[in-house]
């Protein structure tokens, strides 16, 4: 016996894992954390507030 491929349900099967795997990485995805100097943003909101 001869084996047939069924090419629809293959690319199927690609694109099902395909989607899962780029949502799992999405979820998964952490940014990256800068350090933030509080006391520099504060002097700009201080000098924008007298103008």
């Amino acid at each position: 016996m001869s084996v047939t491929r069924l090419k629809r349900k293959n690319r199927k099967d690609k694109a099902v894992a395909s989607r899962r795997r780029t949502s799992l990485k999405v979820q998964n995805f952490k940014p990256v954390i800068k350090s933030v100097d509080i006391d520099k943003i504060k002097e700009e909101f201080k000098e924008k507030t007298k103008k």
